[in-house]
Order: structure tokens, then C-alpha cells, then sequence
């Protein structure tokens, strides 16, 4: 039974057709999956093409490192894309940004696929690779915002942690996908893969791209943002308002965020580098055990945000970074052992308990931790600043550890159990945030501004 106090936080909040919000996830879902195939194709072609096509000079270790650099970079652009779409988000609304996001990441992935090779232009081969990383990430930065807030923004108020996780899911659909048609192409022969093979996937980005954005420009607004515009409510300058008023949230999202996506990238795009090279199975064996994980995180983080709705989104999360803190040592004495069905079951337990446990309850925590006023650029923000710290530098981070460590994985696991302890800590220290009416405006900022005086 709900308390009266409950059930009026709720009383405002606009019935609406289960077909409605159903349609809104699974465009959500659809079109983040596409974003996130084409992020992470570059990150699969880092590991296993471009330190020999773009870096072929330099040791295989250091041209890994190297192309590592340049995933990172992709990062960098992030907190951009986030700001400016951000703005527009907030000024203009959620469903405008989503089908231009998608446009952009569509077509810098295509143009990869295009480019010439070290072999062929030299020095401007990378120079090109890194501009359009930069594109990717730019158009990145924006879409995990107007995904998210299109589903929670639509969604019950006592689901929103299940809808929240729909385009959640698009990171590990779009893994799957990705990874899986590496997979494919990584069967011819390696002269083939490596002359054009492996430009197969980039350049099938285009017929995604058309699918996603027939999907998205199908959407009505967010009904929290129509009524900000109805009432003439929306914030002349967003991201000024977030860093006046939110600061305690962005930082507590920031800090939650880490060891979520660093611990993504290690266990999806540094392994592919580390098992190869140090461990010395194929490539086969380590795309097999990440499609097999990509697909189980597909099914764990709905469920993990399910969780969040009946218990809080802090308890679920801390969860997800205390399993992850305490399974890194034995995630790598799985991989060390050479077994194709150990290293499967290190990458399964890894991404589908410890990641999806964080990334399940991650967009409605995060999301409501604005008010709409600020919602998309808030949000944004600090997922965004986040993905630089931890998803761009942390296979950076590791493989340069591995080099100082000439091999040894030790460094690396308590590089990420630091990082657990940070998400733990942040976590712990906001406020729980699931039984709170999403538009209630008026309390969700003076909480905030009492929060900031305090920081």
C-alpha cells in the first residue's frame, strides 16, 4: 500500500498507453544499439587491425597502445557532444537531437571504412583515423542522453528503471552485433581480413543508420519536456545552471560511472589485445567468449534495473561495483589459463553480473538526479566526463601498465579495484532517488541547492 504522501508524488503523472511507452523503449533500444555498433567497431579494430595497418613501424605491444590512443581520443570528444546536444536537448527537446546523433556516427563510421592505410598515405592515414574518432565520439556524447530521457521521461513512474535499461541495452546489442560480424569477416585469411576485410563492418554501418533514424523520427516528445515548454520553463543557458546548482550531482556521477565503463572496456576491448599477445589463444576464442557475454549483459541489465525499481537504485549499483572490485584478480586467473570456456565464463561473470548490475539502474540513478529543466544537459555531463576518465583511458591505461609490468596483470587489477572503491564511495553518498516524482521541480532543485551549500 502506497502512503498518501506516496501516492501524490505521482498524482500529476499523465496516464499513457502501454503501446506508447513499449514503442518509445524499443526505438530507444534500436537506435542506441546502432550508435554503440558503430563506437565499438573501432574499439574491436583497434585491438586486432589497426596497430598493423595504421601503426605498422612501432613493436606490436607499442602499436597497440598506440591504437589504443586513438580509441581514446574518441572519448575526448564526449563531454561535447554531451554539452552541446545537451543544450539543444534542453532548449528544443529530446526527439530532435536523436535522429541527428545517429546521422553523425553513421557517417564518420562509414568514412573509416573508406580510408586509406599507413602503407598507402603514410603519416595522414592516422591523422584521419583520429578526426573521425573525434566525429564518433561528438556524436556520441550526445545521444545517451535523449535515449535515455526519452524512455524514463515517458515511462511509469514506478518502472522507470526497467524502461531506463531498454537503451541500456544498446551497449551490449550493439557489442554483440558488432563483435559478431568481426567475428565473421575475422574467419578469411588474414591477407584478406587485413586488405579489406575488416572494412566490411564499418561500411555496413549505413544501411543501420537509415533503419534507426525511420525508427526515431517516429516519436512524440517527452511529456516531461513538453510541459517544460508549456510553461515556458526551459533554461535559457542549461549547462550553466548544472554547474551553478547540480555540481554534487555531477560529481557523484561522475564517481559512479567510473568503474562501470572502465571495467566495460577492459573486460571488451583490452582483453581482445592481452589474450592474444600475452595469453596466446586466437582471436576466435576471445570474440567467442565476448558475444557470449555481450549477449547474456543483453538480458542481465533489464533485469538489474527491474532490481532497482523493487529496492533502490543504490543498493543494486553498489553491488555491481563491490562483485566487480572483488572478481578482477580472479577474472584475470581465468584468462591466464589459456581455456576457451574459462575465458568465457571469466568475460560472462564479469560483464553480465558485475557491469550490468551498474549499468542496469544507471540512466533512471542518473537521470534523476536533474530536474527537467537540466535533465539532458546534466545527465549528459557527467556520464560524458566520466567515459573520458575511465572508458577512453583504461584500455590505454592497461596495456601501458602491461608494457611497465612486461606482462603481468597485477598492476592492471589494482588500477581497477581503485576505481571500484571511487564508485562504491560516490554511490554510498548520494541520495536514493527512486521513489522521487521525476517532475517535481521545485523540490528537486532546492534538494540540490541545499546539497551544493553543503558540498
Amino acid at each position: 500500500m502506497l502512503d498518501i504522501a506516496h501516492a501524490a508524488r505521482y498524482a500529476d503523472a499523465p496516464m499513457r498507453p502501454s503501446s506508447s511507452i513499449a514503442h518509445v523503449a524499443i526505438a530507444s533500444f534500436v537506435g542506441t544499439a546502432i550508435e554503440w555498433y558503430d563506437f565499438f567497431l573501432y574499439g574491436t579494430a583497434a585491438a586486432l587491425v589497426f596497430n598493423k595497418l595504421f601503426f605498422p613501424r612501432f613493436d606490436p605491444l607499442v602499436g597497440t597502445v598506440l591504437a589504443f590512443a586513438t580509441f581514446a581520443v574518441g572519448f575526448v570528444a564526449r563531454p561535447v557532444g554531451g554539452v552541446v546536444f545537451g543544450h539543444y536537448g534542453d532548449r528544443i527537446g529530446r526527439k530532435a537531437m536523436l535522429s541527428l546523433t545517429l546521422l553523425i556516427m553513421g557517417v564518420a563510421t562509414f568514412a573509416i571504412g573508406l580510408l586509406p592505410t599507413y602503407g598507402q598515405i603514410g603519416v595522414y592515414a592516422p591523422i584521419l583515423l583520429v578526426t573521425l574518432r573525434l566525429v564518433q565520439g561528438f556524436g556520441l556524447g550526445g545521444e545517451w542522453g535523449g535515449a535515455v530521457l526519452m524512455a524514463i521521461e515517458h515511462a511509469p513512474p514506478n518502472r522507470r528503471g526497467f524502461y531506463g535499461s531498454w537503451p541500456q541495452t544498446g551497449a551490449p546489442a550493439g557489442l554483440l552485433l558488432s563483435t559478431g560480424v568481426f567475428a565473421f569477416v575475422s574467419r578469411l585469411p588474414e591477407d584478406a581480413f587485413l586488405s579489406w576485410g575488416w572494412r566490411v563492418p564499418f561500411l555496413a554501418s549505413v544501411v543501420l543508420v537509415g533503419v534507426g533514424t525511420f525508427i526515431r523520427v517516429r516519436l512524440a516528445e517527452s511529456p516531461a519536456f513538453a510541459r517544460v515548454k508549456e510553461d515556458n520553463a526551459a533554461a535559457r543557458l542549461p549547462i550553466m545552471e548544472v554547474l551553478r546548482h547540480h555540481r554534487r550531482s555531477v560529481f557523484v556521477s561522475m564517481g559512479a560511472r567510473l568503474a562501470e565503463n572502465a571495467f566495460f572496456y577492459v573486460y571488451t576491448t583490452f582483453v581482445l589485445a592481452y589474450a592474444t599477445e600475452q595469453v596466446k589463444v586466437t582471436k576466435q576464442t576471445v570474440l567467442t567468449g565476448v558475444l557470449l557475454a555481450a549477449a547474456l549483459d543483453l538480458l542481465a541489465i533489464p533485469f538489474f534495473g527491474w532490481l532497482s525499481d523493487r529496492f533502490g537504485r543504490r543498493p543494486v549499483y553498489m553491488f555491481g561495483a563491490a562483485f566487480s572490485a572483488l572478481f578482477v584478480v580472479p577474472f584475470f586467473c581465468l584468462v591466464g589459463t589459456g581455456r576457451p570456456e574459462l575465458i568465457a565464463l571469466a568475460l560472462v561473470i564479469g560483464v553480465a553480473v558485475g557491469h550490468a548490475a551498474m549499468y542496469g539502474p544507471q540512466a533512471s540513478f542518473f537521470s534523476e538526479l536533474f530536474g527537467a529543466r537540466v535533465r539532458y544537459s546534466g545527465a549528459s555531463l557527467g556520464y560524458q566526463l566520466a567515459s573520458v576518465l575511465a572508458g577512453g583511458l583504461s584500455p590505454l591505461i592497461a596495456a601501458a601498465l602491461l608494457h611497465w609490468t612486461h606482462g603481468a596483470w597485477w598492476a592492471i587489477a589494482a588500477y581497477m579495484i581503485a576505481l571500484a572503491v571511487i564508485t562504491l564511495l560516490s554511490v554510498y553518498l548520494a541520495t536514493e532517488t527512486s521513489r522521487d516524482a521525476l517532475d517535481d521541480a521545485a523540490r528537486t532543485e532546492s534538494r540540490h541547492v541545499a546539497s551544493q551549500q553543503n558540498l
